[in-house]
């Protein structure tokens, strides 16, 4: 083999060495990412059923309370008030639930940023 021709292939082995470092990098942040999102959903949903389960139990001791004190009187308007509410809450709940998932941020957003300044450097 002449000069040129290891000048070549030495040129190629680094230029293939690189992709495959900054590819290895990459996956690594990906994964990074991905670990991070998964613990971040997990502690919201365990806090989520938490204050779930102490709103309910809060909930029903209050009407429980309410339509003891109020049953010869008002049982009737208490059942239907709260029943109102509850439906009321409901709707809201679900709206916000809807909105909070249209607006959740991109997964792997710092990758992709990543891998484009990769292309980019690349191209030129």
């Amino acid at each position: 083999m002449t000069v040129e021709n290891r000048g070549l292939l030495g040129s190629l082995s680094a230029f293939a060495t690189t992709l495959v470092s900054i590819a290895y990098t990459r996956l690594e942040l990906l994964s990074t990412e991905l670990e991070e999102d998964r613990q971040r959903l997990i502690s919201l949903v365990i806090l989520y059923l938490i204050a779930a389960f102490l709103l309910v139990i809060g909930v029903v001791l209050t009407i429980s309370l309410l339509v003891y004190v109020l049953w010869e009187s008002h049982r009737l308007l208490v059942l239907f008030s709260v029943a109102g509410l509850f439906v009321l809450s409901g709707l809201i709940v679900a709206g916000l639930a809807i909105r909070k998932t249209k607006t959740k941020p991109k997964l792997f957003s710092a990758s992709l940023v990543e891998l484009l300044k990769d292309k980019e450097t690349l191209d030129s």
